[in-house]
């Protein structure tokens, strides 16, 4: 599966040249010409890399990434911008930001900055929350929300979503998730995994995410990874 960069710019022919680069590179992306439209995507999708511009109409560059923040949302992002001074880069990098890129700029510097951003999104692991839907999943806070409201989960509630998002669209045995969930043979119900998904469908209050897959187990769906 591609790398998946979502590219905000609302300068139009300049959006469309990076996003036509990057796709020369194999790369999936996805573009929006205002921050409004971007949390669209946001909400929606999961990125590896988000490149934005800071001055945009409807919502800028840094209010993106303060809703990203807000959401922990971690996922790398470099800020293009006219400005070239330090305050500017200051601003954006306090805000957040994991890199900086002043206009104009050469596309291989461009490329260069997003590979960088990527081998160390995968050395520090940052991929510590999944968002689907209206709902985010944090693997470090062991908390789900959704619309940033929080959804009260038991731990081993958690653990058998957590088990299942890690995983995406492939349908895992109650034996499974049984020895994910304790690491050891379990005396107690027979029907306990399907007791706690019954009541994980019940608080998100969206059934099809977990769907049952008669005689084989649970999945996950996640239309964004496919």
């Amino acid at each position: 599966m591609s790398m998946k960069i979502l590219v905000i710019e609302d300068e139009v022919d300049l959006n469309r040249s990076i996003v036509k680069l990057l796709k020369t590179q194999k790369y999936s992306v996805d573009s929006a010409y205002d921050g409004q439209e971007a949390l669209d995507y946001i909400k929606v999708s999961q990125y590896d890399v988000i490149i934005s511009d800071i001055m945009m109409p409807k919502l800028d560059g840094l209010g993106v990434l303060s809703y990203l923040r807000n959401h922990h949302i971690k996922t790398p992002i470099l800020l293009l911008t006219a400005k070239d001074t330090l305050e500017d880069k200051v601003t954006g990098l306090d805000a957040g930001a994991d890199d900086y890129l002043v206009k104009p700029f050469e596309f291989d510097e461009l490329l260069a900055r997003i590979r960088v951003m990527l081998r160390r999104d995968n050395r520090e692991n940052l991929t510590s929350s999944v968002v689907f839907g209206d709902y985010c999943l944090d693997f470090v806070k062991k908390t789900l929300t959704q619309n940033g409201q929080l959804i009260d989960l038991t731990s081993k509630e958690f653990e058998l979503l957590e088990c299942l998002v890690r995983h995406p669209n492939i349908v895992l045995s109650r034996e499974q998730i049984r020895e994910h969930i304790w690491d050891f043979d379990y005396v107690g119900e027979s029907n306990i995994i399907d007791v706690l998904v019954k009541n994980i469908r019940k608080k998100l209050g969206n059934p099809s995410i977990i769907q049952t897959k008669r005689c084989m187990g649970y999945v996950f769906k996640n239309e964004e990874s496919d």
